[in-house]
């Protein structure tokens, strides 16, 4: 493994960071979240047309830049720094490599070079809203617990008669899911004797489709829940026997990658407004950041955070280490939020102030693709650290 940066690299982490510091500062993020959207439009039309963030992974057959998961998690790292609101995760992180993974070869040509230009965007749509458990980060997701069952509950699919399908249920915590172009949506065929799980393209202007935005901890972050009432679908690639648990997992893996470096810019973002702020505030005539307690706090939150980043630099790498990773760099971003907020003292605790934001962004990832210790149960399960692993999870105490 080469860890040094490559300079094309740097310059997708340099380009970005001087355009997120113009254009996406605390009231300009305050500003995206109240937008119907959920995000700024023209910026991520910006981040589209001028740095192609969405197609930085796709092949560039797609018109993507053909880049791997260390360029997305670069960017994904700036993005959280500034706490950016954007369709990014949502579109170029889990929809985007399912398309890529599971699509027929005109289906990846339909919508692959429009995700990669930015003119769509997407997400993916789990029921029960365990985005965790169906990305295979906290349990085993061929078992059918996270989708609902086969007999009831979850998303159901039907074959409308016509090369079409018909989709029956609901999804929570959606991301992005009022405003994407397009949902990629897990539901249940075959009936309860032969039921599986697989993905369907559902249009944002389907019938019988309604999304309604939630108001969630992190507006940052926005969620909705999807309703689909007999909602017209397309089968994501063709009913032949593909593992759609298995392109799930795969996905989970690498996405947890990039959430991890995202995870990490944040944490690094909170630290270093902490850092300027203690050599502004005075207290007993000097900085409080020259008080030796104060240097120790803010030095055991910097190890911290390299230690989260080499972390997510490796887990961009190798995917497998993605949910250690992902675990690693949640916790450190929970603890320097938190930290942040102790340091700035009772400004910390305004709606004022930013440090509240990190605040969110690190609990509300926790609930959303956690918590840190099932990944690191489940992460430890899988390498058979205490025994065998089932479906139904690690059985602990059997030799392996």
């Amino acid at each position: 493994m080469d860890a040094a940066f490559t300079a094309e690299q740097d310059e997708i982490r340099r380009t970005l960071r001087d355009l997120l510091t113009k254009h996406g500062g605390p009231g300009e993020v305050r500003a995206a979240v109240r937008t119907a959207e959920g995000h700024d439009p023209a910026l991520w039309h910006r981040l589209a047309q001028e740095l192609g963030l969405p197609g930085l992974a796709i092949a560039e057959e797609y018109g993507g830049a053909g880049c791997t998961a260390t360029e997305l998690a670069l960017a994904c790292e700036e993005t959280g720094r500034a706490l950016l609101p954007s369709p990014l995760l949502a579109t170029a992180v889990l929809a985007a490599p399912l398309i890529a993974a599971l699509g027929t070869p005109e289906q990846r040509a339909e919508l692959l070079p429009r995700i990669a230009d930015g003119t769509l965007t997407a997400t993916l749509a789990v029921p029960g809203g365990s985005m965790a458990a169906a990305l295979g980060l906290t349990a085993d997701n061929r078992a059918a617990a996270w989708a609902g069952g086969g007999r009831a509950g979850g998303i159901q699919a039907r074959p409308d008669g016509g090369g079409g399908w018909r989709l029956y249920g609901e999804a929570d915590r959606v991301l992005d899911g009022h405003s994407a172009g397009l949902l990629l949506v897990a539901a249940h065929t075959g009936g309860y004797p032969r039921s599986r799980t697989l993905l369907f393209l559902v249009s944002a202007e389907a019938e019988g489709l309604a999304r309604t935005r939630l108001t969630s901890m992190d507006e940052t972050r926005p969620l909705a829940r999807i309703e689909l009432r007999d909602a017209a679908a397309r089968l994501l690639g063709a009913d032949d026997g593909t593992d759609v648990c298995g392109a799930l997992a795969d996905t989970g893996s690498c996405a947890a990658a990039v959430l991890a470096a995202e995870a990490v810019g944040a944490a690094a973002g909170a630290l270093e407004r902490t850092v300027a702020y203690v050599k502004e505030r005075e207290q007993f005539g000097r900085a409080i950041g020259s008080f030796q307690a104060v240097k120790h706090r803010l030095a055991d939150l910097y190890v911290r955070v390299e230690a989260a980043r080499s972390a997510a630099y490796y887990a961009a790498w190798d995917a497998a280490a993605g949910p250690l990773a992902l675990a690693q760099a949640l916790e450190a971003a929970r603890i320097v939020a938190g930290e942040a907020v102790q340091l700035h003292g009772g400004i910390g605790f305004t709606w004022e102030h930013e440090a509240h934001l990190y605040v969110k962004r690190a609990a509300a990832d926790e609930l959303l693709f956690g918590p840190v210790h099932r990944l690191r149960d489940h992460a430890a399960g899988r390498a058979g650290l205490f025994g065998a692993v089932t479906a139904d999870g690690p059985v602990h105490g059997v030799a392996v």
